[in-house]
């Protein structure tokens, strides 16, 4: 099994990473803040106006160290990655499913169906947190909802028609999403989503850690060999990864919604955190985003019973058991792709 290794996160602007011998050094005007052994890393990701030096570049590049560049919000920019590893012939195996309508149809019903059942899971753990009360029946009312969605996903559909699922799905789903917040009501709440810019503070917590998770998932595609732009429910589109977007879809409840909404809940950020920009748009401070950073990562050290593979292991491994079944259903050594349903 693959080790879990750590994602540098660099939020200082002005910050410059580099290479010295076999570790990675943070250096910000002039001084060193931070360094660490480069084989404990998985990924660095940074936010704003830093940089790394070429020498630093290479050296990721020869030990499969992904780096990824994000503006000071949280919006992808572009990444940096070396040579990519795996078997062409799996590579060659998603292009083809991918090229085919109804094997394509397969795989996006999977993601979309585990998406809808996870998040229906997490309306239903907020009804059993408030009793019986109104909050409760709205919960228990729209999680019903979502049960009809996933039965209409075992019909016969096209991709269109999946696609429409999903989105009805969620249409639902955020329709009660502000029941879930029931600390800060004054200043984090959510009427829905708003993604470029986000208009408010919930907003701008969600699409940052959908942001780190599309990360997470770039990242373990590629480790296990499959291209990250090439999707089934996320069709191409160029400088977008679909088959990244398709992996994440499968967490956004489980991990992104649940960490945003402890944060909120639990009062680890404030909203003197968040800055409305000229155009509208919310972003946080460099402590708030810290903040959640830490938390993210936090998040993923806790353990968990993998659901198809019976083992233990922890939240950050998960997409990486995910990237692997994937590419062992492409490969043909499983019938069909068991995704990650949270219950």
């Amino acid at each position: 099994m693959k080790r879990h290794h750590n994602t540098l996160y660099v939020t200082t602007q002005g910050a410059c990473v580099r290479a010295q011998h076999e570790t990675v050094v943070v250096r910000v005007e002039g001084t060193t803040r931070l360094q660490l052994p480069l084989h404990n890393l998985e990924g660095i990701v940074c936010f704003g106006r830093v940089s790394c030096t070429p020498a630093l570049m290479a050296r990721c590049a020869e030990r499969g160290v992904g780096i990824s560049f994000l503006t000071e919000r949280g919006r992808f920019l572009a990444r940096v990655q070396g040579p990519i590893s795996g078997n062409v012939l799996l590579r060659r195996a998603q292009y083809r499913q991918a090229d085919d309508v109804a094997l394509a149809v397969r795989l996006a019903r999977n993601f979309v169906l585990a998406k809808v059942a996870s998040c229906r899971s997490l309306l239903l753990r907020g009804a059993r947190d408030h009793d019986e009360n109104a909050r409760a029946v709205k919960l228990r009312e729209c999680a019903n909802s979502l049960a009809r969605h996933v039965s209409e996903l075992d019909r016969d559909l096209d991709l269109d028609a999946v696609r429409g699922v999903e989105g009805e799905a969620a249409s639902t789903y955020f329709s009660v999403f502000d029941q879930l917040i029931v600390a800060q009501n004054d200043t984090f709440w959510f009427h829905g989503r708003s993604r470029r810019p986000p208009l408010d503070n919930v907003n701008a917590l969600l699409s940052f850690v959908y942001t780190l998770a599309t990360h997470d998932a770039c990242s373990a595609l590629e480790v296990v060999g499959l291209d990250p732009q090439v999707g089934f429910l996320h069709r191409d589109r160029p400088g977008r990864p679909g088959l990244a977007l398709d992996l994440v879809e499968e967490f956004r409840a489980f991990l992104a919604d649940r960490l945003v909404l402890s944060l909120i809940n639990r009062r680890q950020v404030q909203a003197a955190g968040f800055v409305k920009t000229e155009t509208g748009g919310i972003i946080m401070d460099d402590d708030t985003r810290k903040t959640v950073l830490v938390a993210y990562q936090e998040r993923k050290q806790e353990e968990i019973a993998h659901p198809f593979l019976g083992e233990r292991t922890t939240v950050g491994m998960l997409v990486h058991l995910q990237a692997l079944l994937l590419a062992r259903y492409l490969r043909g050594d499983l019938d069909d792709y068991p995704p990650f349903i949270w219950k």
